[in-house]
This record gives C-alpha cells, sequence and structure tokens, in this order.
C-alpha cells in the first residue's frame, strides 16, 4: 500500500471515519536529465539577480507579485502565514450530488481513502450507501496548507477522492470558432451514427498503452547495450477531407472490412483523389507479445505481463 499522504477523517452529520489518503495513480513518465555535450557532466541551475548577474541566497529572495511589467507588490512570508487556512483533519462533507451533475473538467487528481482498521464499518457504511443512491460526496480540506474542494465517490468497494477545480477556473468554451452555419446534414449525420454504433464497445483501460513511452525505454535499452540506432522514416501527414460523405462512407467500408477479417486496401478507393480520407493501413493477423524493457522494469518493482499488440506495417 502506498504511503499515507494525509490522515485524518471524514465527516457527515455527527459521522467520523479515521481515514489515510493514499495516491491512486503514479507517473510512467520517461524523465532526462541535462548534461553537457562534451563532457556529460549535469546541468545545474542558479538563483541569480536579473540586474547583477550574482548568485542570490535563499535568505535574501522575498515574493513578489506583478502588476505589470517590472511593477511588483512584495509580500512577506510571515503574511502569506497568516492567511493560510487553519490545518483541520478532517474532510466536511457539504453536500450529496448525483456524478453526472459533476463536469469531468473539473475533476483534477484522484486519491483513495483506507480505512483506519476500527472504522470499517463505518467505511463501508457509507461507500454503500453512496453506491445505492447513486450520489457523491463533495467537500473541503487542507492539504498541504491549501483548501482542496474535493468530489469522494465509491469505487468498488473504496472510496475515491478527487480534488476539484473551483468553477472560476474552469475557462468556458468558446462557441464562436465553430461555423454555426456548417450544419451536416440528416443523411451524414445517419452515416456517422452507423460509424459510432460500429465502434462502440466496453471500456478495456488495458487495451491503451503510451506506446510512445515503450519506444522511449527501447530506445535507451539499445543505446545502453551499444547498438546502431537508424532514425525511422518520417509519416505522411494525412491530407485534409474535403468530402465528409466520402470519408464517412469509406470509414464504415473499411470498418467492417477489419471486422470480418477483409483486406483493408480493398476499400481504400472509397475516398476521392481531391480530399482523401487518412490512407488506410494494412494489417495482419499475426500477434506478438512485446517483452518489457530494461529500462521499463527499473521503473516498476511489480511484474506485469506485456500486452499483446497487433503489428502493422504502411
Amino acid at each position: 500500500m502506498p504511503t499515507a499522504i494525509w490522515t485524518g477523517s471524514i465527516s457527515f452529520g455527527l459521522v467520523t471515519v479515521p481515514v489515510r489518503l493514499v495516491s491512486a495513480t503514479r507517473s510512467q513518465d520517461v524523465r532526462f536529465h541535462q548534461l553537457e555535450a562534451e563532457t556529460g557532466a549535469r546541468i545545474r541551475y542558479r538563483r541569480v539577480s536579473e540586474k547583477t548577474g550574482d548568485e542570490v541566497p535563499n535568505d535574501q529572495i522575498v515574493k513578489g507579485y506583478e502588476l505589470e511589467s517590472g511593477n511588483y507588490v512584495v509580500i512577506e512570508n510571515e503574511e502569506l502565514a497568516a492567511l493560510k487556512p487553519k490545518a483541520s483533519r478532517q474532510i466536511e462533507i457539504e453536500d450529496f450530488v448525483d456524478l453526472s451533475e459533476i463536469d469531468p473538467v473539473y475533476f483534477e487528481q484522484p486519491y483513495y481513502l483506507v480505512p483506519d482498521k476500527d472504522a470499517a464499518k463505518a467505511y463501508r457504511l457509507l461507500a454503500q450507501v453512496m453506491e445505492d443512491e447513486g450520489k457523491v460526496a463533495v467537500g473541503r480540506f487542507v492539504l498541504r496548507s491549501k483548501e482542496a474542494l474535493v468530489a469522494i465517490r465509491p469505487v468498488d468497494g473504496m472510496l475515491c477522492l478527487e480534488t476539484m477545480r473551483y468553477a472560476d477556473e474552469v475557462l468556458s468554451p468558446d462557441r464562436e470558432q465553430i461555423d454555426s452555419e456548417a450544419q451536416p446534414s440528416e443523411r451524414e449525420l445517419d452515416m456517422a451514427r452507423q460509424l459510432v454504433s460500429t465502434l462502440a464497445g466496453e471500456f478495456d483501460p488495458e487495451k491503451y498503452r503510451d506506446e510512445y513511452r515503450e519506444d522511449v525505454l527501447a530506445l535507451i535499452d539499445k543505446k545502453a547495450a551499444g547498438e546502431e540506432i537508424v532514425a525511422p522514416s518520417t509519416p505522411e501527414e494525412p491530407a485534409k477531407v474535403l468530402d465528409l460523405m466520402a470519408a464517412l462512407e469509406a470509414s464504415l467500408a473499411r470498418t467492417g472490412a477489419k471486422q470480418t477479417g477483409g483486406d483493408v486496401d480493398d476499400v481504400s478507393e472509397a475516398a476521392p483523389a481531391s480530399g482523401p480520407a487518412p490512407a488506410p493501413r494494412k494489417t495482419t493477423k499475426k500477434t506478438a507479445k512485446r517483452a518489457p524493457t530494461k529500462a521499463a522494469a527499473k521503473k516498476s518493482a511489480a511484474k506485469k505481463t506485456p500486452a499483446k499488440r497487433t503489428r502493422k506495417s504502411a
């Protein structure tokens, strides 16, 4: 179990549930250090004065809010400390709402709430009731000296806490950028519905992988082993589709060919020459397991089974 980030309790009414907050995600990004090209030495950054170019010690650095270019208001650490929210060990639930009422754009970072050993019954009570009623708890608590707006929802018998953005942090969509006169015809809508229906299915997160990250880790392994690296050819940019109806017809035909095991090249002529849809790529029925790279193994202690991948050739 990950290390607890915060400990406290969930409070709703007169009921309190002692919990620990732990991470629900982990970053798998490949991180690089900056090195000097000739020597391989690490690049370090120092805080220097823009005016003198001299390095400035930490005790001589203050915070400034820029009102306009070059004009700052200096704020002392003591002044900020006086405004910090009072540290609390409680997540105060203020409302229970339907999950569908919260646009996903408001969600920021997920965590799991783990109950203390003696609080399992109250924890299960809250999780089950929220599951039965289809409700999400909305509240606030102090995390890392900052008051956070949060949503708590049941997930597979556990409670997941999502930090949320406040309303003034979410931008309204600019609908004026969409041409109001560009309305699809009823036939185009029917074709699009058929395409969506053909591609519809259940969400399987294991189906999707970060292929770029896998390629970067494979490149690191090859270079570490002293292998010669040959740069791949740059793929051609797909042409813009000028005939929407032809593109929809070609997409439906291509999708049908894939599902029946046919050759997708047989339907590539459906798109017009003046504005072709992205050229379909040949697929084969062979599948192969990609072995995890050495670099990837170092990134995770847990052993994972590599996912199957269908090879494609242009």
